[in-house]
C-alpha cells in the first residue's frame, strides 16, 4: 500500500491534534487545592497518577480542616517551606496513622513541587508537606537514606506566594519570626 506524502502529512496532524487535545484533558482531571495563607494565595495541583496514596492522604487532611489555622513553621530560602503540623502557638496537631513512601514514582523535588515532609524513618510522613524553593535532588529517590522524599503536586498558582514565604526572617529553628498561616486548604477541583 503507497501512501501520499499530503496523506501522511494529515495523519501525522491528526495524531499531533489528538494528542495536544488529550493531554490537557488528563491534566484537568487532576485535583486542586486552593491554600490560603496570611501571605497570599497558593494553588496546588495534585498527581494522583503517580502519588495515589500522598494525594489521597492529602485530600483527606484537607477535607477534615486539618491544615486551617497551622503554619509554615519550617522556612528555609534556597531549599523548601513546610507547613501543615503546628498551629499559630506552635502546638503539634494529631495526626492519624503515617503513610508508605512514594518517592520512588518518577516525580523529582524540583522548584515549586509539594513533597511529603517526615522523620528520618521513610515511611513516617502524616499531615506535613513541604514546597521546593529550589531543585533539592538529593531529595529525590533514592537520596541519601535509600527512599528519598515522595513529590506529590505542584504549584500551579501563587509561585510569588512562595517566594514571598521562603523570604520571611526566622528565628531558631527555622521558624518564621511573623507566623505564616494558612488560614484554609479547599479542594476546588
Amino acid at each position: 500500500m503507497i501512501i501520499s506524502r499530503r496523506h501522511l502529512l494529515r495523519m501525522v496532524a491528526a495524531a499531533s491534534l489528538s494528542a495536544s487535545l488529550t493531554l490537557p484533558a488528563l491534566a484537568a482531571d487532576a485535583p486542586r487545592v486552593l491554600i490560603k495563607t496570611s501571605m497570599g494565595d497558593i494553588t496546588v495541583e495534585l498527581n494522583a497518577d503517580k502519588a495515589p496514596v500522598s494525594v489521597e492522604n492529602f485530600l483527606k487532611y484537607v477535607k477534615k480542616g486539618q491544615y486551617n489555622g497551622t503554619v509554615f513553621h519550617r522556612v528555609i530560602n534556597g531549599f523548601m517551606i513546610q507547613g501543615g503540623g503546628y498551629d499559630q502557638n506552635m502546638r503539634e496537631k494529631a495526626t492519624d496513622a503515617p503513610i508508605k513512601n512514594e518517592a520512588n514514582n518518577g516525580l523529582k523535588n524540583e522548584v515549586y513541587t509539594v513533597a511529603m515532609a517526615r522523620t528520618s524513618a521513610p515511611h513516617s510522613a502524616t499531615a506535613q508537606f513541604f514546597i521546593n524553593v529550589a531543585d533539592n535532588r538529593f531529595l529525590n529517590y533514592p537520596g541519601q537514606d535509600g527512599w528519598g522524599y515522595a513529590v506529590f503536586g505542584r504549584v500551579i498558582a501563587g509561585a510569588d506566594v512562595v517566594d514571598k514565604i521562603k523570604q520571611v526572617r526566622t528565628g531558631g529553628g527555622d521558624v518564621p519570626v511573623t507566623p505564616v498561616v494558612i488560614e484554609s486548604a479547599t479542594l476546588v477541583k
